[in-house]
C-alpha cells in the first residue's frame, strides 16, 4: 500500500500526513473497545504514513490522552498530537456540554494535558467550543503565552465562525480550524472555508464519515449500536430521521460500484477534494479503532472523483433530516 502523501497544516502550520487520526472512539464515545486492536491501529496508521493524531480532554475525562502518551512516547519525533481544551460533558446530562474559555481555565487544562500525554509540548492546541461571553481574543492571548512558554507549538479552534476566526487570528496565527465536514455536513462552506482560505488556516474536518452512518456500518443508531454510543443521542441517526438519511446514500453507493471502493472510499475522497475545490489545506481525520478500517480510510486519498461524480453526490447535504447534536448551542451553527 502506498504511504501518504504530506500537506502542510495551513500556512503558519507543520508538515503532516494528507490524512490524520481521530482517536476519541478508542476509549470513548463509541461504546466498548479492544484496547489491543486499538494500539496496533496507532501503529499500523503511522506506517501507512498517518503522522497527525487527534485527541482532547474531554475524551473519557482524560482518558483519550492517557490511551495515547505511550504511543506518544515511543514515536515523539514522527509523529503530532493536538489535544483541546474548553468542554466538558454535564454529569446530570449527558446530551449537555460545558464550555469554558476563561484564560486561568486555559492555563490549568495545558498543564493536565501535558501530564496526561507525558510530553513536554503539545503539536497543536485546540479551543474546542467558543464561548462567546469570553472574548476571543482574551482566550486566543492566552494561547499564545502558551506558545511562548513553550508548551504548545501552534494553535487551533474548533467550531468558530467566519468572524470569530478572523478576529482570533489577528491576536495570534492559527494554524487549523477543526469543524465537522462531509457529505452530510456543509454549513461551514458558506463562511469558515473561504476566511479560512484568505488566512492561510487548513481545515481539519472531522466526522467525515458522518459517525459511520455514511459508510453503511449502521442503518439506525437505536437499534445498531450498544446502550453506551454516543451517536444514539444524535438526531439524525435514530428513529424517522435514520430512515431518511439512509435512502440518501444511494448515489455513494453507485459511485463506489464505478471506482470499485468502499462507500467509506468515497466520502473522504470527497473531503479530500475540498482542498482543490476551495483552495486551503484540508487534512480529514477519520476515526477508527481498528487496522482494517484505518487501510481502508488511507487508500481513499488514491481515489478521484469526476465532475459527474461530484455533481451526483452534490445534492447530498441539503436533504439531510435532524441536528448533528441533540444541543446545537455548542456549534457555531447559531452564531453564524
Amino acid at each position: 500500500m502506498t504511504p501518504l502523501t504530506t500537506t502542510r497544516l495551513g500556512t503558519h502550520g507543520p508538515v503532516v500526513g494528507a490524512q490524520g487520526l481521530g482517536c476519541m472512539g478508542m476509549s470513548f464515545a463509541y461504546g466498548p473497545t479492544d484496547a489491543q486492536e486499538a494500539r496496533a491501529t496507532l501503529e499500523r496508521a503511522l506506517e501507512l504514513g498517518v503522522t497527525f493524531y487527534d485527541t482532547a480532554d474531554v475524551y473519557g475525562d482524560g482518558d483519550n490522552e492517557r490511551f495515547l502518551a505511550p504511543f506518544l512516547k515511543a514515536h515523539r519525533d514522527d509523529i503530532l498530537v493536538a489535544t483541546k481544551f474548553a468542554l466538558s460533558i454535564n454529569p446530570d446530562d449527558p446530551t449537555g456540554r460545558r464550555v469554558n474559555n476563561d484564560p486561568s481555565y486555559i492555563r490549568a487544562a495545558v498543564d493536565a494535558s501535558l501530564q496526561r500525554l507525558g510530553t513536554d509540548s503539545i503539536d497543536l492546541y485546540y479551543m474546542h467550543r467558543r464561548d462567546p461571553a469570553v472574548p476571543i481574543e482574551e482566550s486566543v492571548g492566552a494561547m499564545a503565552e502558551l506558545v511562548q512558554a513553550g508548551k504548545v507549538k501552534h494553535l487551533g479552534l474548533s467550531e468558530v465562525t467566519g468572524s470569530e476566526l478572523r478576529a482570533a487570528h489577528a491576536v495570534h496565527p492559527i494554524a487549523a480550524l477543526q469543524s465537522e465536514w462531509s457529505l452530510f455536513s456543509r454549513d461551514i462552506e458558506q463562511g469558515v472555508v473561504p476566511t479560512a482560505a484568505d488566512l492561510g488556516v487548513a481545515l481539519v474536518p472531522y466526522s467525515p464519515l458522518g459517525r459511520g452512518f455514511l459508510t453503511g456500518s449502521f442503518v439506525n443508531a437505536d437499534s445498531d449500536l450498544s446502550a453506551q454510543d454516543f451517536r444514539r443521542l444524535q438526531p439524525r441517526f435514530t428513529g424517522s430521521n435514520a430512515t431518511a438519511n439512509a435512502g440518501l446514500l444511494d448515489p455513494i453507493r453507485a459511485v463506489a460500484e464505478v471506482h470499485d471502493v468502499t462507500p467509506a472510499q468515497i466520502a473522504l475522497a470527497w473531503v479530500h477534494q475540498r482542498a482543490d475545490v476551495h483552495g486551503l489545506s484540508v487534512i480529514p481525520i477519520p476515526g477508527t479503532r481498528s487496522r482494517h478500517r484505518v487501510e481502508e480510510n488511507t487508500a481513499a486519498t488514491g481515489v478521484t472523483l469526476t465532475a459527474e461524480e461530484l455533481s451526483l453526490l452534490e445534492p447530498i447535504a441539503a436533504r439531510v433530516s435532524g441536528d448533528r447534536y441533540a444541543d446545537m448551542s455548542f456549534t457555531s451553527a447559531n452564531r453564524a
